[in-house]
């Protein structure tokens, strides 16, 4: 879907992913070196419309405005906390935890690190709650929202050196960026290492313009609501 500059964003997603870009830009000017050390996501605050659409999601399928809060500490068990995106927590019982993570630019270089904070965040939580009963009765549902940048690199089959001293899954093999990141999230929600996902790809264009997409049909906007719907409806079935 594609925004003009001087458009109104006719869905919520389109306005999260416009306020995404928006951020950025401003994010970029502020910065003495506009944001070649590091990029725009060091001036934070350029996922907030994306969150702030993630927890209007979850108020609209029945949890409390109350019951949304950002930035929690959740107890881990490699370590003794990590601090996530957002939670919601219902009558003492953590009905979700999300984290938000975005790439733009240096993707290549970047990808494999972004697996191993998403990996590492899901093993640690449900750790906690297996080993200790981190989280009472009621499990974990950990949500995982990404956001990529499509550019040529993004789309381009990679030439990754797929060789090791055993045998390497041949479903990797010349996958481009976009198509690397589609496969880890549908294998984490297919393996519930997250319970829900949502994969979005977008574009800022020279003439101010902002398209998006949501390629992964097991990670779209869609699917997500679903998925918080039902677990909302399971934990309001288990503690109202």
């Amino acid at each position: 879907m594609t925004l003009s500059p001087d458009a109104e964003p006719h869905d919520a997603t389109q306005a999260a992913v416009l306020a995404f870009w928006t951020s950025r830009r401003k994010q970029r000017s502020k910065l003495d070196d506009e944001g070649k050390a590091g990029g725009e996501a060091r001036g934070g605050a350029h996922m907030n419309g994306v969150r702030d659409l993630v927890a209007g999601i979850f108020i609209d399928a029945g949890m409390p405005e109350s019951s949304i809060i950002m930035e929690p500490y959740l107890p881990g068990y490699y370590r003794p906390r990590k601090r996530w995106d957002l939670a919601v927590r219902y009558k003492g019982s953590l009905v979700a935890a999300i984290e938000f993570k975005s790439q733009v630019g240096s993707v290549a270089k970047n990808i494999n690190n972004r697996f191993e904070e998403a990996l590492g965040t899901s093993t640690d939580t449900w750790a906690a709650q297996i080993k200790n009963g981190s989280f009472g009765e009621v499990p974990p549902w950990l949500g995982y929202v990404f956001v990529l940048e499509e550019t040529k690199e993004t789309e381009k089959p990679g030439k990754y050196n797929t060789t090791a001293i055993f045998p390497v899954d041949k479903a990797f093999a010349n996958l481009s960026p976009n198509q690397r990141y589609q496969e880890m999230i549908s294998r984490f929600v297919g393996d519930n290492v997250y319970q829900a996902g949502w994969f979005i790809t977008t574009q800022s264009r020279e003439d101010g313009s902002v398209t998006y997409a949501e390629p992964l049909a097991t990670a779209s906007g869609r699917s997500f609501r679903v998925a918080v719907q039902g677990r909302v409806n399971l934990v309001r079935s288990m503690l109202d």
